[in-house]
């Protein structure tokens, strides 16, 4: 990254508070060695800066004792490392965790987002946001009908992340290095369609100096963006989630209307490159939402395994989680286990999620944060544009 693209990565500050600071937790390694040789100082600043940011949980520069005094002085004027505001903070009776989150860089206080952390005997999962709502206006999500207001910076995405693994650390609740294991881009928000945001903010998960997280142990979620799935895969390798929820384009049309842009044959085209030469454990899990009497029969469950067939695909069943207006019911346990049951008589890995933090709201699909959009845009009102490799897709 240039020292240019720095300076456009601080616009959203400069435009919401008159603040020439750039906040750190939206450079990675390379936008960070940048920003210090514009400001005259060695590329190896970005290192050390990061160690201390996310090794070490300091976001006071005059406690980074290997900066010389001189820059440990000057580091307050020209930037700023800083965290999401907490609003509101729910706990559910199964452990998971949900926080409402005033994002860094966004003075409107009826604008906020949601985080959630899952906690599991063999792991602990955040999932964060990426946008301020969202546009796509799946039917049986309570993101989109909030409609869009804007998309998340790289800092503002980031910084959940590290608000969370610092609260959890000051609990104690730290397994081995960290106390996050995994983090699934599964929020509020499409994260292909805030692409520009969402890379940087997976190589600082990815990085040794930053998260040093496994690729496997980061998850982007799709609803199928199929040319921002195929750069997905050339600039990063992490796991990849497609939010599916119907075997059929006349269905999948109804259900997650992008599919009327890139449908069925498009998206399992983009799926299947995705994995293309990775090792052989390498899949893609398919998201299916169970809709009682609309996608939950014997018959959507077989047209499901034949499209996933002779494919390296898992299938995660999520019965539905109920939120007001919906218009959707969830569908009876002894039809959950029957379509999972037709699955696997087909040959098709297929795990049921277990509802998790449903008592808060903040099971799959209920997030709904505080989105007083100005612009309540939607899926059809919405240009997908794909620039060139050396442009900044928005």
């Amino acid at each position: 990254m240039t020292e240019a693209s720095v300076r456009e990565s601080t616009e959203p500050t400069r435009a919401t508070r008159g603040d020439t600071r750039v906040n750190l937790f939206g450079l990675d390694r390379e936008a960070m060695a940048a920003f210090f040789r514009s400001h005259g100082e060695s590329a190896f600043r970005a290192k050390q800066v990061m160690q201390w940011i996310y090794a070490r949980g300091v976001t006071d520069f005059a406690a980074m004792t290997d900066l010389s005094k001189k820059l440990r002085d000057r580091l307050p004027t020209i930037a700023e490392i800083r965290p999401p505001t907490k609003i509101r903070e729910q706990a559910s009776a199964d452990g998971t965790r949900k926080w409402l989150l005033a994002v860094t860089e966004d003075l409107d206080p009826d604008n906020a987002i949601e985080a959630v952390y899952i906690p599991e005997p063999d792991r602990a999962t955040l999932c964060i946001s990426s946008q301020i709502g969202c546009a796509l206006d799946c039917s049986f999500c309570a993101t989109g009908k909030q409609g869009l207001n804007r998309n998340l910076t790289t800092a503002e995405i980031i910084g959940q992340v590290w608000m969370s693994e610092h609260d959890l650390r000051v609990e104690g609740r730290v397994h081995g290095d960290r106390a996050l294991s995994n983090i699934v881009f599964m929020g509020m928000g499409e994260p292909l369609a805030n692409y520009r945001a969402v890379v940087p903010a997976i190589r600082i998960l990815l990085d040794d100096y930053g998260f040093g997280l496994s690729k496997r142990r980061v998850t982007v979620s799709t609803s199928g963006m199929v040319p921002f799935m195929d750069r997905l895969r050339e600039e990063v390798d992490v796991a990849l989630a497609v939010s599916l929820h119907a075997p059929t384009d006349a269905l999948r049309d109804e259900l997650v209307p992008i599919n009327r842009k890139y449908p069925l044959a498009e998206l399992m085209g983009a799926c299947d490159r995705y994995v293309a030469g990775k090792e052989r454990r390498a899949h893609v899990v398919y998201e299916y939402v169970l809709l009682a009497g609309v996608n939950d029969t014997p018959a959507h469950a077989k047209s499901l395994a034949a499209l996933l067939r002779d494919r390296p695909a898992k299938v995660n069943l999520i019965p539905f989680n109920p939120f007001e207006g919906s218009g959707y019911e969830r569908p009876a346990e002894e039809r959950i286990r029957a379509f999972q049951d037709t699955l696997h008589g087909k040959g098709v890995r297929t795990t049921v999620r277990r509802t998790r933090g449903d008592d808060i709201d903040a099971a799959c699909g209920q997030l709904v944060g505080r989105v007083a959009s100005r612009q309540k845009r939607h899926f059809r009102d919405v240009p997908i544009r794909v620039e060139s490799k050396r442009a900044n897709p928005a």
